[in-house]
């Protein structure tokens, strides 16, 4: 059994989020880092410096150490690290508890092992990786340990995972930078592109939240966007339309429904079989982006469904898998095992 103290972690490009046992999800605070930029002095972290993003001074940066599902910042992933695992454990001297992490797929080796020496200076006595497919796949309550196939996608905001599942591992799969973050960039050179309006990051996730589809818009929504006129160099505001910010996202939805064609393409058919009869579950707070189940069904003409609570699933498959149990046993690893394409 679990020790009342350990935890699971879901490291992801936005967000940090911790799982405790025996008390569920305890923290959430985006993944991001507020650093003065005359001396390297940390300002803030989490909710603190998310809310300095695009409004701080010269001498002031934001930075989020985690992009496009690897580390981009290594010192400011061990301050986020320290900062938000001493909030839930504290300062433990005795008694130190485990802990399941979930990182970015495309974190090497090498800053694998330097993320658990992060953990043991942050309190934790034994550190265990676990996969994002395979971590979501618990959270969502998959059994995967028999010779059966199941594909699940987890979509962060910076990578997401495609993988087959069977036999307690990942058979075939491959991580794409397709991700909230990337429908956001899209966002962002379309009204460039087409309105000579330049806006930031978080303009651009607004704009997606309110109007983002993956299949044509059946009612043309409008939102009045302020940002930068690009020839004049003055605050502008422009009306925007549902149908405008599908256009910016129709083509990089194209793309990533073809990474999932390619995942299923790889895969051995009797495994395939059993996907095409179950279908697809899309989880992560980027698989929310309405319209997409139905977008990939439509292409691929296989079942697409998304999970209940999409955007915690990795953590609560963490949090689960902090159960002895046989089964939990075998999802654990050092090293991890997965097939890219």
């Amino acid at each position: 059994m679990a020790q009342i103290n350990d935890i699971g972690i879901d490291l992801g490009t936005s967000q940090v989020m911790i799982y405790a046992s025996g008390r569920g999800i305890v923290l959430r605070e985006p993944a991001v880092v507020a650093v003065d930029r005359n001396n390297g002095k940390v300002l803030a972290v989490g909710s603190d410096a998310h809310r300095l993003i695009g409004r701080t001074p010269g001498n002031v940066q934001a930075i989020r150490p985690f992009r496009q599902g690897t580390i981009a910042d290594f010192d400011m992933a061990r301050e986020l690290i320290h900062t938000v695992v001493r909030q839930v454990i504290g300062r433990r001297l005795i008694g130190r508890p485990r802990a399941i992490v979930s990182l970015p797929t495309g974190v090497s080796e090498t800053e694998k092992r330097a993320i658990i020496s992060v953990m043991f200076d942050a309190g934790m006595r034994k550190t265990q990786l676990l996969e994002k497919p395979l971590a979501a796949a618990i959270g969502i309550g998959i059994h995967f340990s028999d010779p059966y196939g199941n594909l699940i996608v987890d979509m962060g905001a910076g990578a997401s995972d495609i993988a087959v599942l069977s036999d307690s591992d990942v058979v075939v799969g491959t991580y794409t930078p397709i991700g909230g973050d990337y429908f956001d960039d899209a966002i962002v050179r379309y009204l460039r592109k087409k309105h000579n309006l330049l806006i930031g990051d978080r303009t651009a996730e607004e704009v997606k939240i309110a109007l983002g589809s993956a299949i044509p818009p059946s009612t043309d929504l409008t939102m009045d966007v302020t940002g930068r006129n690009l020839l004049s160099g003055l605050p502008k505001t422009q009306t925007i339309s549902a149908n405008e910010v599908y256009e910016a996202l129709k083509d990089i939805i194209a793309e990533f429904i073809e990474n999932i064609q390619s995942v299923i393409e790889h895969t051995p058919p009797q495994l395939a079989s059993d996907i095409f009869e179950d279908g697809i579950i899309l989880s992560g707070g980027a698989a929310q982006l309405p319209g997409l189940p139905d977008a990939i069904y439509r292409e691929l003409k296989i079942p697409t469904g998304l999970a209940d609570d999409p955007s915690t699933c990795v953590v609560t498959g963490c949090g689960r898998a902090l159960e002895d149990t046989p089964e939990m046993r075998g999802y654990l690893h050092e090293n991890i095992r997965f097939r890219y394409l």
